[in-house]
């Protein structure tokens, strides 16, 4: 299971260090402690990147403004079949959605909570993994 500092659960999250630590002390989402960093586990980071979408929070400066535009975030989803399969990936403000090969997730090892990047040319949604 991937984990993520704080300094990494802000950078997903488009948000500061110091909120990103406000709401780990306002239990928003849980922390643990290794050493004396604060480590956030990728799927509970999965679920609260989900509600703070819902949310509307999110940085409104960001600017996607490129048709080869990559969303780096987190895996929040997966759905396999039996040939295909469906990743969600919440990029900050961003919901980004990928239909793929079962073989294709399979040999990339994705997993929810695991940190992704979208690549978003025309219609087709490319991950790459970390």
């Amino acid at each position: 299971m991937e984990s993520y500092t704080i300094g990494q659960t802000a950078d997903l999250l488009g948000v500061s260090i110091d909120t990103a630590r406000r709401w780990a002390d306002a239990d928003r989402f849980p922390t643990r402690r290794e050493g004396k960093r604060r480590i956030v586990d990728g799927p509970d980071l999965a679920a609260f990147c989900v509600e703070f979408a819902q949310e509307g929070a999110g940085d409104e400066d960001t600017s996607y403004t490129s048709a080869r535009n990559a969303f780096p975030g987190i895996i929040t989803g997966i759905k396999l079949g039996d040939v295909s399969a469906q990743v969600e990936i919440q990029a900050g403000p961003h919901r980004v959605v990928s239909l793929l090969t079962r073989e294709a997730v399979e040999e990339l090892g994705i997993e929810v909570g695991m940190r992704a990047t979208a690549r978003v040319k025309s219609t087709s949604v490319h991950i790459e993994r970390g």
